[in-house]
């Protein structure tokens, strides 16, 4: 059996690529998902909004860790800047 593949030479424009910043829309899809799928926040009915990284959230919440749960599991997505937090406690 003979390999033909061959190993090209990476580009710039390829490795630019590679550093650019995530936009708001994909951060904004990764909240809502990340929000959506944890099991402390899947029942919470949110809304998200992203400008330049930075990602605020509206809702409602049971209580204060709820709250704090958010601002936690958004802040650790790759890419978000800030969080405000604008969820009101129910």
């Amino acid at each position: 059996m003979k390999n033909e593949m061959t190993v090209s030479k990476t580009s710039e424009m390829t490795m630019a690529r590679v550093g650019t910043k995530i936009d708001d829309a994909s951060i904004t899809a990764q909240v809502k998902i990340t929000l959506l799928f944890h099991r402390s926040t899947s029942a919470l009915r949110t809304k998200v909004e992203t400008n330049d990284g930075v990602v605020t959230v509206y809702g409602k919440a049971s209580n204060a860790s709820e709250k704090d749960l958010v601002n936690k599991l958004v802040n650790d997505i790759n890419g978000v800047k800030s969080v405000n937090n604008r969820m009101t406690i129910e």
